[in-house]
């Protein structure tokens, strides 16, 4: 489960992560902020080193007594992984103590400390070195100590600092008059604490503890600093709680100085192979609303996994207190621009040749926008069994499921669809056949249906069922030639492809819309078997499907280029469908898409749908995209809609990611209506990042959906919401010292990037 959280020394500092996911950058890292690599300590006859004994190479040694050896000129020291070299070394033998003097260093697989003494006992077990300047090996930590204590337990710093930064004079440090570190807890203790930025100090701590490495501890995370004109000026605190190995919890006050102040916290478990997270978000009273007076909050839970090797278990539960939260105060949760949360809750078993599923569904609808049917619950159970011929399979598919709904003058209704048939998929290197034989079988208990025969053109039914056979056969052939169309030494694929599907003419006027809506008519969806989702209306068929796609592959059979066109033809009146004008029209719209490899790094995917007798476009997508790595990112895009509930849609999008030199990264998107001609989302940030510490600073400018209910009518809401976001982040505190993901700002907003899909990564 990865999830990563930053550091802040505010009287404790925690890090929480179940796992920490390598980065894409991390070689970039490496490049650019390497950890310094102290000159090692060599030994001229390091083959005689053992675990059990004590090595000393020296110029000259004195024997005194054989009660103590005093070793000088270049002496060194070696036992197991320890070393220390000193310009005089004195071995007590009958105290059990070893002392070093004049430019002494001590090292081993942890730091490399530099002194001007070294006292150590092997009876007391601890080591103590005086004026050191000390090295840690697994991170650019690095500082000073008066006094620097070493034993078993860990490690005691008096007068000492820290810092993670490589320059002479540190971006920032921090200083105490003690620090304890533990390697038994991996964590350190630090009391009088100053915080430095360039030797200026900045601010006082009389305590604060620290991880060692990047295990999860509890503690105060970096604080988030934001303004919006929604919101106003907003600080929050993140507090995280490391409860045990397997579960954890994120508790974050929020500030806003026009709201109040809101309580958010996360709450994550794993348990075997399933995970759960309970996120709640409280704010006890808007200050904002004016003429309300109730609490304001969002729920949400997740819980997913398997169990039992076979059951699969899944369950999403929103709840909002109301429409126009999200509007005002926003979520990690969901989109500003979501019109209803989704409520799921699912139960499968999978076995050999058949699997079940026990779901219950249910819509939270946002808005002035038509009430959902739940289901509660939905039964499906699917059974195959492969027939031992011409690779074919019987296949019997049943789903109950009953169809419920708040509105009292809309129908309820429940509903039991059985299917079977015979499948028969066949295929060459050359060509392919798929044949489907089903008959399809529905039957519908329908209640309070009176209201709806008086304002539709409907009749429906108390008991409705429907009977149909379906026949769909597809088939292609794919042809390859060797090219040498623009590059040398490449293969053309043409891949021509034909369905026919039959499904009979059937009145549904006496059955409602429960859960049934149209699908997408792009190039894929020409060779579909069914025209909606769900059961409540299948479409009739008598129609041939024509199309082909052609490819241009390298030596690696990357795909450079695809061009995929075809259409849909009806052969007769019944399956012949309707333009928005009540024309007949024998076709479907032409669909096709493109795909081309520009570049390496560059591509260009088009789709579109075309009315052809109309000369018009219905649906189209542009883009053009260029991803070097992740931080090297531009993105050119435009779509067009002709009719989405009776609205045009024209918008054109630009973003773009990109460093200006090694430090400093600029992020800018950009959303425009190129019908009404405004704006509908900008967003610009910058980001400093070295190898020790990190700042981010964006603002942004996005249209407000206005989402009233009736307790909110009063209120007044700007069309747009402005406001900025700052963050800052010392790196190398707890062990993390990778660089900051730049995902979080390019996704952040209404629509957020979408990443292409390279056929070459």
């Amino acid at each position: 489960m990865p999830h990563t959280r930053s550091l802040f020394f505010v009287v404790l500092l925690g890090v929480n992560s179940f796992a920490i996911a390598a980065e894409d950058d991390t070689q970039a890292l490496i490049i650019k902020c390497p950890i310094p690599v102290p000159e090692p300590i060599t030994l001229e006859n390091p083959e005689q080193l053992d675990h059990q004994s004590i090595l000393i190479e020296s110029k000259k040694s004195y024997v005194e007594k054989n009660q103590s050896t005093r070793f000088s000129g270049g002496v060194k020291l070696a036992s197991g992984d320890k070393k220390i070299a000193a310009d005089e070394i004195l071995v007590d033998r009958v105290n059990g103590k070893i002392s070093a003097t004049g430019n002494t260093r001590f090292q081993d697989n942890s730091m490399t400390i530099n002194a001007d003494s070294l006292v150590a006992s092997s009876i007391e077990k601890k080591m103590i070195l005086s004026n050191s300047q000390y090295q840690l090996h697994s991170s650019p930590g690095r500082g000073t100590a008066e006094e620097l204590k070493i034993s078993e337990l860990g490690a005691s710093l008096v007068d000492s600092s820290f810092t993670t930064c490589t320059e002479p004079v540190p971006d920032w440090q921090i200083s105490a008059s003690e620090i304890n570190l533990s390697t038994k807890d991996n964590e350190g203790e630090a009391w009088n604490t100053v915080f430095r930025v360039k030797d200026v100090p900045v601010f006082y701590l009389p305590y604060f503890n620290f991880p060692l490495t990047d295990e999860r501890k509890t503690g105060f995370l970096y604080p988030t600093i934001s303004s919006s004109s929604s919101k106003g000026a907003e600080v929050g605190l993140p507090f995280y709680w490391n409860i045990a190995e397997n579960m954890d919890a994120t508790i974050t006050p929020i500030h806003m100085s026009e709201r109040g102040t809101q309580l958010n916290t996360e709450f994550r478990y794993l348990t075997g192979q399933q995970f759960g997270q309970i996120d709640l978000e409280y704010l006890d009273k808007d200050k904002e609303l004016i003429n309300n007076d109730d609490a304001r909050y969002l729920a949400r839970y997740q819980h997913a996994g398997t169990f039992a090797e076979n059951y699969r278990v899944y369950v999403d539960y929103s709840d909002i207190s109301d429409d126009n939260y999200l509007v005002d105060i926003g979520s990690k949760q969901f989109s500003k621009s979501e019109a209803y949360l989704w409520r799921i809750g699912e139960l499968s078993y999978f076995s050999n040749n058949w699997h079940s599923t026990v779901k219950v569904q249910d819509f939270k609808v946002l808005g002035d926008n038509n009430p959902s049917y739940r289901t509660l619950p939905q039964l499906e159970l699917d059974v195959y069994q492969p027939l031992g011929f011409l690779n074919s399979t019987f296949n019997i598919y049943s789903e109950y499921s009953h169809f419920d709904i708040s509105n009292e003058d809309l129908p309820t209704a429940d509903r039991l669809h059985v299917e079977t048939g015979l499948s028969i998929p066949y295929s060459k290197p050359g060509w392919f056949i798929n044949s489907d034989f089903r008959v399809m079988h529905t039957a519908y208990q329908q209640d309070n249906v009176e209201n709806v025969n008086l304002t539709t053109s409907l009749n429906l039914t108390e008991e409705a069922d429907r009977t149909l056979p379906k026949v769909r056969i597809h088939t292609g052939l794919n042809f390859d030639r060797d090219t040498s169309f623009l590059v040398d030494d490449m293969t053309q694929t043409f891949e021509p492809q034909i369905q026919y599907l039959y499904i009979p003419e059937k009145d549904q006027n006496d059955i409602f819309i429960y859960d049934t809506s149209p699908l997408q008519d792009d190039f894929d969806g020409l060779f579909r078997d069914r025209r909606f989702s769900g059961l409540d209306r299948i479409a009739e068929a008598n129609q041939v499907s024509f199309g082909a796609t052609t490819r241009i592959l390298n030596q690696s059979n990357t795909e450079l280029f695809h061009l995929s066109v075809g259409r849909i033809f009806y052969l007769d009146n019944s399956s012949i469908s309707f333009d928005e004008e009540g024309t007949q029209e024998d076709s479907s719209a032409l669909a096709a898409d493109m795909f081309i490899q520009l570049a390496r790094r560059w591509q260009f995917k088009s789709d579109i749908q075309y009315d052809t007798k109309n000369s018009r476009t219905d649906k189209s997508h542009v883009s053009i995209d260029y991803r070097k790595d992740n931080r090297n990112i531009f993105q050119l895009s435009h779509r067009y809609i002709e009719n989405v509930s009776g609205v045009q849609i024209e918008q054109a999008s630009a973003l773009s990611s990109f460093p200006i030199n090694k430090d400093w990264q600029v992020v800018g998107r950009v959303t425009h209506d190129l019908i009404r001609k405004r704006s509908l989302e900008a967003y610009g940030g910058v980001q400093y990042e070295s190898c020790c510490w990190a700042i981010r600073f964006a603002v942004y400018r996005n249209i407000n959906t206005n989402l009233d209910e009736q307790d909110f009518d009063s209120e007044n809401r700007d069309e747009f919401d402005n406001g900025f976001m700052l963050q800052f982040v010392l790196k190398g505190l707890g062990g993390n010292q990778k660089p900051l993901p730049i995902d979080d700002m390019l996704e952040s907003g209404i629509f957020g990037y979408k990443r292409p899909y390279f056929l070459s990564n």
